[in-house]
């Protein structure tokens, strides 16, 4: 909203042009107008009025309705009573106005209030009602608007509890017939027409019927309607629905909902149904009490009837349904009935790389819902789905058995140097199934080799590494790409088909219609011979005395499931992909049914009987050991408690000042005793060895939340309450609480009182249960920042500390996402030229999504193996995306499965301690000197003077152009949002700006409605647990609800009514359900520590600030343009600019540029053109005519040929254009480059040599 008004106003002044009557003008000429607010988008005004006495809200509504009329838009008037009254007498000159109110919600409600009384009772507004309707009233949240009104109105803060009668049997009676009468008459008066004033249309009530027609009721008794009335029409398949088909009846299962509140105070209420054949959206709008029944009844996985009108829905631009009624259906649930039932050997999730397309706990989850005792999961060469398949087993009582469907190499030949020629050799597919511990880690030891070793296309397995890896191991022979069936397919001889199967542990066969592509392709006549070549399979099992089962090859999860893989195979290329095999997954029944035309003996056989053999024979099996697996380091506990107390005592002296002791104790046990010690010797030593090196480190995420991390130099973030001490003679001063700063650096300088020499201010307040819980039970996590320069150094020293094959990357899972899954889907729509309404698109897109795509790496973690393990103890391992050219190696879970049981150290590349050395290397300064909350430097957050610009110079009201965390656009309006003046408010500027939906539509609105300040709102997650604790929640519980907040998960019912019980704020509680993900209050203040440094820089050394920015963002800098000036600058930047969200990312990161680089001219310091001989590599240089940009900063010419060109010069002039192509190496690409911006003027096209004089 935007405010129109820049102080109080009389009444009069303002609205002396309204129309009114005169009481309305009486009631209100003395008022002063405080605020008028205007949204230009809603159209919606609201005005603020101060009165010395008490208004009647029904005044106070039709005030609204004259304003509407004068503004031709929605008005909301909000009084404020400025009357000398207790709280006890609140009710007796409100207790109209409380009812006013209520009635303005619902009449139904404000007739519960009527006769109620009304008494003020410690700071609580007890409403003590004739009936029993507290719980109706408390279910439309009338208690809240009461308070809201009260503390609005006249500044109280009331909790309001509605109270129904208590009765003995004496009066029970009584109370009922009034009850009656009173509900009788709410309806009357609330949803009927009385007799003789009907609506024109109507006919009038005759005198044997009732007294009143209830409006929209339906005249329906059916208890399976959900809205609307009783129809009976006949359902149509959604395929058939057109924007002309007018009223019609489908059918179909609930896929998607969506609720949208209406400016009428209706409620949009959205959802999608689908019949498999096509979905639609379908639209009711709800009052309140059919959207109690929409909301109860429509669910997503529900089958529904509906009626109504088919439309072209303009607002959504797609075909939808507007309901008029709608019925629950019961539809039955395919389930496998068979007494025993079968085990699916052979099954494939999303793991399977871009091949089958169902999540492994929805496969489990079926199994266990049709009573199959056991389930194996066999992915195309991976292991990737068992972490997830042990979680959703446990959940579902369901035994798991691990396998894969690996890429078998047939005869192996071998070249020239004696290696295995594993790239022409064919490849076969075979089942293997884990029978045991055992075979579990020699599984995952040749996952591993087959990656690492072996892998052309797909990761293959030689023999001999079978064979190596075997025990523990059941070998199934697969499908029709298997070794055995591919024997008798190609008319192999009996002997020879006996010789193969013999290495297989079992055979396998399938049903006809998975390999019915072999009839298409004409590699066999028809579906006799595929079950003459089933039944030869059975007998070569029966010869060779090895159980022979049946499987399904699952790659979905029920038969319609289709087209997702259909999708996804045509976006691949695939010709055959609309012709995909039954690969879904079968009931016993089914099954039997398949094979039925072996004899039902052998066809039992094959499915039950020895599917269940098998999975009985092996064992129940976890892929991840349970428990933590951390590094050991001889004496860890002992070097993390000496180096922490010996720094303690040198900032703090001895004996320990007993804030710095208490704390220091509590973090010391808890570290100690859940076995967290390593883990900070080891990001010690790290942290050590860049600091030593000359790279500062930056920590992240809230390990600055301990104090030990300080003490032992792992973090700069001191988290013990905002301080004084003294450097020299070691005073320290802890404020009383009631008088403490949330940041030591915002409090006053002062003089030690001892040695007279300046206090170091210090502390943060932050408390170590961010970090490790309230005993320990967190697990924690320390990410540091490492210079982008430096981050090899580190990740190499990590394996230096514990040795090779203990250091692995910590590998990821890439997935298709919803845009990439929206590309496949609308890709196969055009190339087939079918249409789709939006909820079928939606229905497609979400069908294709998750399916793994590829793998890759953290950006900076990596995962320590302790001594006495190896990590075939807990996942395989591989290169990213099974780059055969990388020497990285991966985990091969995603690492988040197994974080929690070996370490895992976030050592990322960041370009602060980057920007830091540079900034230093050029002034000399060292940055941990740099006064951290210098006033000339936190002025650049609240304007542009320390600049010595204006803000019409730089297009900015706030100087952070350039400066990390606040240098965006989002964050500079933050800015000006708040108007920090302390380093504390930067921190919660910065919390706010990294969380989701902290800022935006949240605290934003909160701040600028002026309903909370900048230091009360919400801004990290520390203020959730800090501000439940002092407002009266247990510490435990305050731990619990912080937690589900910052992950999103929003508040459970227990903890939003134990948050009211003490009195939290409503918007403080609306604000805690709106976040999806916070930061914590140690990684904002890490991150703007090294900020502050870096705006220092800034301000006092422009020069070198805009040289090391520049030189990070080298690729982003377009010399072609910046060279040429400030007005070519301004030019350049205005026309990005008007391409708004049209513009490409490169052009987006070049508005960054371009702003800082105007800034800069602004600030008097020119950019030269790029110089053929005095330009850097890569790095800007500060001369005495400006900044001399590198030849990198040419767009297209880059890092190699740029240091061809620096290697080439070293050798002496050039002495023409062939020259530097020649001496250079470098392209004519890159010699246009240098043209085209006038570093080759004057030279010559080639070398000439004259014969005349």
């Amino acid at each position: 909203m935007h405010d129109t008004t820049d102080k109080k106003r009389a009444f009069t002044e303002m609205f002396g042009e309204v129309t009114m009557d005169a009481k309305l003008h009486e009631a209100f000429c003395d008022s002063l107008v405080t605020q008028l607010l205007y949204n230009k988008t809603s159209k919606h005004v609201e005005i603020h009025l101060d009165l010395q006495h008490v208004v009647q809200m029904n005044r106070v509504y039709s005030l609204e309705k004259a304003f509407s009329r004068f503004f031709n838009a929605s008005v909301k008037v909000i009084p404020c009573f400025h009357v000398d009254k207790t709280d006890k007498d609140i009710p007796e000159v409100c207790r109209d106005n409380f009812i006013e109110v209520i009635t303005k919600r619902s009449k139904h409600y404000g007739y519960l209030l009527e006769n109620a009384s009304f008494q003020v009772e410690d700071r609580k507004l007890n409403v003590h009602l004739r009936t029993g309707g507290s719980k109706i009233l408390q279910s439309g949240n009338c208690n809240r608007v009461l308070e809201d009104y009260i503390r609005t109105s006249f500044e109280k803060d009331l909790r309001v509890c509605f109270i129904d009668p208590s009765l003995n049997e004496k009066d029970r009676e009584q109370y009922f017939k009034e009850k009656n009468t009173i509900e009788q008459k709410a309806i009357k008066r609330v949803v009927c027409y009385p007799v003789g004033q009907q609506k024109s249309g109507r006919s009038k009530a005759s005198n044997d019927t009732a007294p009143y027609k209830v409006s929209r009721k339906s005249n329906s008794t059916d208890p399976d309607m959900v809205y609307g009335k009783a129809f009976n029409e006949e359902t149509v398949p959604m395929n058939e629905v057109t924007i002309d088909s007018g009223r019609i009846a489908v059918k179909g299962r609930v896929i998607y909902i969506e609720t949208r509140l209406l400016k009428s105070g209706k409620t949009l209420f959205s959802f999608d149904l689908t019949d498999l054949t096509h979905s639609i959206t379908f639209v009711c709008f709800a009052n309140e009490k059919q959207l109690t029944s929409l909301t109860e009844n429509v669910k997503e996985g529900k089958w529904l009837r509906v009626l109504g009108d088919a439309q072209y829905d303009t607002y959504r631009k797609d075909l939808t349904i507007n309901v008029k009624g709608i019925k629950k259906i019961f539809v039955n649930e395919k389930m496998d009935n068979a007494e025993e039932k079968r085990v699916e050997l052979h099954l494939h999730t999303q793991m399977s790389q871009m091949d089958a397309i169902t999540p492994v706990k929805d496969l489990i989850e079926r199994a266990a819902k049709w009573g199959h005792p056991a389930i194996a999961i066999t992915d195309h060469g991976v292991a990737q789905a068992y972490p997830d398949a042990f979680e959703a087993a446990k959940k579902h009582g369901i035994k798991v058995i691990y396998g894969v469907e690996i890429y078998l190499l047939g005869e192996e030949r071998f070249d020239e140097d004696g290696k295995i020629d594993y790239k022409s050799i064919n490849a076969y597919h075979a089942i293997l199934l884990v029978k045991n511990q055992t075979g579990l880690k020699n599984l995952y030891k040749l996952i591993s080799e087959s990656h690492m070793e072996y892998f052309y296309k797909r990761p293959r397995v030689p023999k001999h590494i079978l064979n190596k890896y075997r025990e523990g191991l059941i070998l199934g022979s697969a499908c029709e790409a298997g070794e055995v069936y591919k024997a008798i397919l190609n008319k192999r001889t009996e002997e020879e088909i006996t010789e193969i199967a013999q290495i297989y542990d079992y055979l396998e066969i399938q049903p006809l219609g998975n390999n019915r592509f072999l009839i298409d392709t004409g590699e066999v006549s028809g579906y006799e011979e595929l079950k003459s070549i089933n039944t030869k399979i059975v007998k070569l099992a029966e010869k060779l005395q090895k159980p022979i089962v049946a499987t399904c090859d699952v790659h979905f999860l029920d038969a319609e499931d289709e087209v997702y893989r259909r999708i996804l195979q045509a976006g691949q290329g695939y010709s055959d992909a609309d012709r995909q095999a039954p690969l879904f997954f079968r009931t016993t029944e089914e099954m039997l049914e398949e094979f039925s035309y072996l004899d039902r003996e052998k066809a039992y056989e094959v499915v039950v009987t020895n599917t269940r053999l098998i999975a009985d024979s092996i064992d129940n099996i976890k892929p991840i050991p349970d428990g933590t697996f951390p590094p050991f380091i001889e004496g860890a506990e002992e070097e993390i408690r000496s180096i922490s107390e010996k720094k303690a005592e040198e900032l703090y002296g001895t004996p320990l000042p007993e804030p710095v002791k208490m704390r220091l104790d509590k973090e010391l046990t808890s570290i100690i005793k859940n076995g967290f010690s390593v883990m900070y010797v080891i990001a010690r030593k790290l942290v050590t060895k860049s600091v030593e090196d000359g790279y500062l480190v930056g920590s992240r995420g809230s390990v600055g939340s301990s104090f030990v991390a300080y003490l032992t130099g792992i973090t700069e973030v001191n988290s013990l309450p905002a301080h004084y001490r003294c450097e020299s003679c070691l005073y320290s001063e802890f404020l009383d609480k009631d008088k403490n700063s949330d940041c030591g650096f915002d409090l006053p300088d002062k003089l030690c009182p001892n040695c007279g020499k300046p206090l170091i201010k210090d502390g943060y307040d932050i408390p170590f249960e961010t970090f490790l819980g309230f005993d320990g039970d967190k697990e924690p996590d320390i990410d540091l920042n490492f210079s982008g320069e430096y981050q090899a150094n580190a990740h190499k020293y990590t394996e230096d500390l514990f040795g090779e094959g203990h250091v692995f990357r910590a590998g990821t899972i890439g997935t298709v996402a919803d845009k990439t899954a929206f590309g496949f889907v609308k890709g196969y729509m055009n190339d087939k030229e079918k249409t789709a309404t939006n909820a079928e698109l939606k229905r497609l897109v979400t069908g294709c999504t998750g399916i793994k795509r590829t793998t890759g790496q953290h950006p900076g973690g990596v995962m320590i193996v302790p001594h006495n393990k190896e990590i075939y103890d807990f996942t395989p391992i591989q290169r990213p995306a099974d780059d055969t050219n990388s020497s990285t190696i991966t985990t091969h879970f995603d690492y988040h499965s197994i974080s929690g049981r070996i370490l895992k150290l976030d050592i990322l590349g960041h370009d602060d301690p980057t920007v830091i050395r540079m900034l230093q290397d050029i002034t000399g300064v060292k940055p941990q000197e740099i006064p951290i909350g210098e006033k000339k430097t936190m002025q650049l957050f609240l304007n542009t003077e320390s600049l010595g610009v204006s803000p019409e110079d730089i297009g900015s009201e706030v100087g952070t152009f350039g400066v990390p965390e606040f240098g965006t656009r989002f964050v500079r309006q933050m800015l000006v949002d708040t108007k920090p003046t302390t380093f504390s408010e930067l921190i919660r500027i910065s919390g706010l700006s990294h969380g989701t939906d902290v800022w935006s539509n949240n605290a934003q609105e909160l701040v600028r409605n002026n309903i909370a300040t900048l230091a009360e709102v919400i801004t990290t997650r520390d203020d959730i647990m800090l501000f439940l604790i002092n407002n009266g929640l247990e510490p435990l519980t305050a731990f619990k609800i912080m937690e589900d907040v910052r992950k999103g998960k929003g508040l459970k019912d227990e903890y939003e009514e134990l948050m009211i019980e003490n009195r939290i704020p409503d918007w403080y509680i609306e604000s805690c359900k709106k976040i999806k993900y916070m930061f914590p209050k140690a990684h904002a203040a890490a991150y703007v520590m090294m900020a502050f440094r870096i705006a220092w820089f800034k301000v006092y050394y422009p020069e070198a600030f805009y040289a090391a920015y520049f030189t990070v963002r080298a690729d982003a800098f377009d010399a072609d343009i910046i060279s040429k000036g400030k007005e070519k600058v301004m030019y350049e930047l205005k026309e990005l600019e008007k391409k708004g969200n049209e513009a490409t990312q490169k052009e987006k990161s070049l508005i960054i540029i371009l702003e800082v680089a105007n800034e800069m001219y602004a600030r008097g310091i020119n950019c030269m053109p790029v110089n053929l001989y005095e330009s850097d590599t890569t790095n800007f240089i500060i001369t005495k005519d400006g900044l001399l940009p590198p030849l990198t900063a040419l767009q297209g010419l880059g890092a190699a040929a740029a240091a061809n060109i620096v290697r080439a010069r070293k050798e002496g002039t050039f002495l023409s254009i062939d020259d530097i192509k020649i001496r250079s190496g470098v392209s004519k690409s890159v010699i246009e480059i240098l043209k085209n911006h006038g570093c080759l003027e004057g030279m010559d096209e080639s070398n000439q040599l004259s014969f005349f004089v």
